[in-house]
Parts: C-alpha cells; sequence; structure tokens
C-alpha cells in the first residue's frame, strides 16, 4: 500500500490515454460540442473525454485498495451515477429540477459513507446539512469552471499533487491518497489532448463526478488532516482560486438578476481572455497560483495552530483577489510602432 499511490499515478495516466484514443470516434459522432454562448471555442470539437478520466481513475483505485469499504463503494457508486448524469446532460441537456436532485443524492451518499464530524460543537444534523450544500455547491462549480482549454488540468494537477503529498505525509487515510493519485493520474492523461487549442473537452461527463471526488478528498482532508485547524485551512486553501471565482460570479449574476443556471461567459478566467489576454496565460496563471496555495495549504499542515492558519487563508485570499483582479483588467496593449 505504501507505494501504490505513486503507481497508481501512471497507470490511471496511461489507461485514461488509451481510452481515450478508443472512444474518441464514438465521441467524434455523438458527443460533438458546438460553440455556444458559454463556450471559447470556435470549432465544433468533441467532448465526454472525461469519461475516460473517471473509468481509469476508478478502475486504478479498485484494482489497487485491496478491501473494498462501504466508504469506497459509496464514492464509486456516486461517482458513477454523476458521469451518468453528466454523459445524459452533454447529449441531451437535462432540466435543473432533475439534475440537482440526483446530483445532491450522489453527494449524500458520499457523505453519509465519510460519516465522521469537522467542527464538534456544532449540531451534528446541521453540520451535514451544511456539508450537503457545500458538496452540491463544489459539483456544480466545478463545472461551471471547466470553460477553458486546460482550465480543468491547471486547477485540479496542483491540487491532487498537493493531496498526494499530503497523504504520503500521514495526512489522508490510504484509500483517499490513493484516490486521490487515480485522479490525478486520469488527468494526466487527458491533459495532452486538451492542450490549447483543444481537440478534446472534458463534458460534464468528467467534470461532475471530479468535482465529486474532489469534495470528498478536501472532506478528508479537513477532517483528518491535522490537529483540526490546519486541516480544515488546508482543504479551504487549495481549492480556494475555484472558489473564489465561481462564488463571486454567480452572486455578481444573482444580484444582476440574471439567470444563474443558464451558460454564459462571465467568470472571471472568460473575461481575462475576452479582456486580451491569451488562454496559455490565463491557464498558466491558475496552475501557478495553485501551486502557491499549494504550499500554503502545506504549512498549516506542517505548523497546526490558528495563528499559521488564519496567516495562510489572509495570504491565500490576497494572492487570489489578485489573480481575479488582474484577469478583470484588460490587458496592456502594445505601444504602438
Amino acid at each position: 500500500m505504501p507505494l501504490s499511490p505513486l503507481v497508481a499515478v501512471p497507470l490511471a495516466a496511461a489507461l485514461s490515454a488509451g481510452l481515450i484514443v478508443a472512444l474518441r470516434p464514438l465521441l467524434q459522432r455523438y458527443a460533438l460540442a458546438r460553440p455556444n454562448a458559454r463556450s471559447s471555442h470556435r470549432v465544433p470539437t468533441p467532448q465526454g473525454g472525461g469519461i475516460a478520466v473517471v473509468i481509469a481513475a476508478l478502475a486504478v483505485l479498485l484494482a489497487l485498495v485491496g478491501t473494498v469499504s462501504p466508504e469506497i463503494a459509496a464514492l464509486c457508486a456516486g461517482t458513477l451515477a454523476l458521469a451518468l448524469v453528466g454523459a445524459v446532460d452533454d447529449i441531451r441537456p437535462l432540466p435543473v429540477a432533475l439534475r440537482l436532485p440526483l446530483q445532491a443524492a450522489a453527494v449524500v451518499l458520499v457523505l453519509a459513507a465519510a460519516g465522521g464530524q469537522l467542527i464538534p460543537g456544532l449540531p451534528l444534523w446541521l453540520e451535514r446539512a451544511l456539508a450537503v450544500l457545500a458538496g452540491l455547491w463544489f459539483v456544480n462549480l466545478t463545472n461551471f469552471m471547466d470553460g477553458l482549454d486546460w482550465m480543468t488540468v491547471a486547477e485540479m494537477v496542483p491540487l491532487l499533487g498537493a493531496l498526494l503529498a499530503f497523504g504520503l505525509a500521514g495526512h489522508l487515510p490510504g484509500h483517499a491518497t490513493l484516490a486521490a493519485a487515480a485522479l490525478l493520474g486520469g488527468l494526466l492523461g487527458f491533459a495532452p489532448f486538451n492542450r490549447p487549442v483543444a481537440k478534446l473537452f472534458l463534458g460534464d461527463v468528467g467534470s461532475l463526478p471530479i468535482g465529486l471526488v474532489v469534495a470528498w478528498l478536501l472532506y478528508r482532508l479537513a477532517r483528518e488532516g491535522g490537529s483540526g485547524e490546519g486541516g480544515l485551512a488546508a482543504a479551504i486553501l487549495l481549492p480556494l482560486y475555484y472558489l473564489a471565482d465561481a462564488t463571486l460570479t454567480l452572486g455578481r449574476r444573482a444580484l444582476a438578476s440574471e439567470p444563474v443556471w443558464q451558460a454564459h461567459r462571465s467568470h472571471f478566467y472568460q473575461r481575462a481572455t475576452t479582456n486580451g489576454r491569451s488562454v496559455p496565460f490565463v491557464v498558466g496563471a491558475v496552475f501557478a497560483l495553485n501551486l502557491a496555495l499549494a504550499l500554503l495549504a502545506a504549512a498549516t499542515l506542517a505548523v497546526p495552530g490558528w495563528t499559521v492558519s488564519l496567516a495562510a487563508l489572509a495570504l491565500g485570499a490576497a494572492l487570489v483577489a489578485a489573480l481575479l483582479r488582474l484577469f478583470a483588467l484588460p490587458a496592456a496593449r502594445k505601444a504602438a510602432a
């Protein structure tokens, strides 16, 4: 088991890439994403590459985990259920009234199997309700933020790499560390196909289940990442860019009475490209920011205590705010010749 997470990364990457090559003709034929108000691409591009990521990650996880615990069984069931919901939604969009309850059921299933309590002083029913809402939001924001080539890779690869490192250092249980490694490998196998200009998109079939697995991993990190506050701070820091961009955008659209569930191009990373910044610049900046957030998260685990946690959260929030501000401003124009 100690070496299995390191083995899981190349195994899942190879399996993911192989599945993509095998499935690509079918995706080209039946799951073509045509340009719309939300998209950044200009030509029809196949979507659904996420099915390879999910299958590769789950197959490697189940092959290497040994005993399949009820928690792992629930995680796999919830992940596959969301992949199915996403696959249908990719081909024929589902109404929100049907999609949300199915997503909520998957989140409840995974959280119920995970058990435990993050904040002992809070009534358990209230904490569970808040955890379900947070999980449901994370699943959807992962989907909302997957609107640019390599964006999910730039967000999730540093995050999952950090979780793998934290797990090897003893801040996550073995099965969660293995799950982080398997999903990291699956995304690395997908990355070459999604490199700008992308030849394949993840699709809802990938973004929804990836959001569920990462939400579960962050929950486990918050619960077991250290002496209480260190793990919780690390779990907030790792996805802080995604949380800030998606939540601020949702709030701005709600205040403007815009339909928050409709496709749009007003996320900060999308405004950055509209403002003249290239896709490689935007995803490179997000990747670099996430490396910095991972270092701050590591500091909260290495030096548990409210002082370090609050300082790391403040610094992380400042870094995220600076990048969001940069994305919202027009790119500097070259001086006229």
